[in-house]
């Protein structure tokens, strides 16, 4: 009797590391956020969510795909675009399925590992949740997180893509949202020209260094260096639009000071990232720069050489290895 206890126990043993050994092997390669020395520890807590080289491709292929949306049309990339600063360019307001039009433009996706909140109105507070409000949202995807798992989960490529990121086979939606969260916080843009002279790589003309000065005079409070955002809330003297009623902060919080407050964007890559604004109103940085001229609160006074100057050190912010890094664009594989 013990001979064959002894038997089975040894047969179970052998079964269990030969179904083991059946496993695909779950190894991740982890990876580090690459930013310069002298900037801030990024604000994102990477302990709950930590980097991987595969988590990060997974969260890419999710950003590309438009099985996100409720018909399979539209994606996260439809409305950011890596070569447009992950925004979008021909039009004012964001679309989403069937044509929908939403009530706001879509913000640049830069530099978010530093941000504590996000949407116009900081509606949301943590990375891991945003895209909740897009897929949610009935004029953009109008799908739910739950449908989207179900859909994934169908799909033998994300099985495997799931298991490589997180060691389980079976889609969920944390999972899901992590992932996209990783391969969002990659989307770093340090290295433009103002980047380089700050490094002591480059040097400004003498015409950026004019408009430098005016930006640090006129600009930076709000667009704090070296995000140029301050990542806050502010009323920069823009009039109601009266057919979007749209309220920004206040609409949130329900105080009557945060009125017509919206997130301060970033100015990194403005070059390419127009129309500007909450609702894209306006087409190009000679308009804002009237605008705040004009703006009481504001009164941005600026002779014509001077707007010049301004725009020429703005130019100064773009990317052009962000806006066209390979990593950061469509999968092709």
């Amino acid at each position: 009797m013990a001979t064959k206890l002894s038997a089975a126990v040894l047969f179970s043993g052998i079964l269990y590391l030969v179904l083991v050994a059946a496993l695909p092997a779950f190894h991740p390669q982890p990876v580090s956020l690459k930013y310069p020395d002298s900037w801030p520890s990024p604000a994102y807590d990477f302990s709950k969510n930590r980097l991987t080289k595969e988590g990060i491709e997974l969260g890419r292929q999710l950003f590309y795909d438009p099985v996100l949306s409720k018909d399979s049309t539209v994606s996260c990339s439809s409305c950011h675009l890596s070569y447009t600063a992950f925004t979008h360019v021909d039009h004012a307001l964001s679309h989403g399925i069937a044509d929908r039009i939403g009530t706001r433009n879509s913000p640049a996706l830069t530099n978010l590992a530093w941000a504590g909140s996000f949407m116009w109105d900081g509606a949301v507070n943590h990375l891991d949740v945003q895209a909740l409000a897009p897929i949610s949202s009935p004029v953009e995807m109008d799908e739910t997180i739950e449908n989207v798992v179900k859909k994934l989960q169908r799909q033998p490529a994300y099985t495997t893509l799931f298991f490589d990121a997180f060691g389980d086979s079976t889609v969920t939606g944390e999972h899901l949202l992590k992932a996209l969260s990783q391969f969002e916080l990659t989307l770093i843009s340090a290295n433009a020209k103002y980047d380089r002279v700050m490094a002591g790589k480059d040097n400004f003309t003498e015409q950026e260094q004019r408009g430098y000065h005016l930006f640090q005079k006129n600009c930076a409070r709000c667009h704090a260096e070296p995000f140029f955002t301050n990542y806050r809330f502010e009323n920069n003297g823009l009039p109601l639009d009266t057919t979007l009623n749209d309220y920004g902060r206040g609409a949130v919080t329900k105080q009557p000071q945060d009125s017509l407050k919206f997130k301060v964007p970033t100015l990194r890559n403005i070059e390419f990232s127009y129309p500007y604004m909450h609702d894209g109103r306006f087409r190009n940085l000679q308009d804002v720069l009237n605008h705040y001229a004009r703006a009481d609160s504001l009164g941005i006074k600026l002779s014509s050489n001077e707007k010049v100057d301004l725009v020429a050190f703005l130019l100064t912010l773009t990317d052009r290895d962000f806006l066209f890094n390979p990593d950061f664009a469509f999968p092709r594989k």
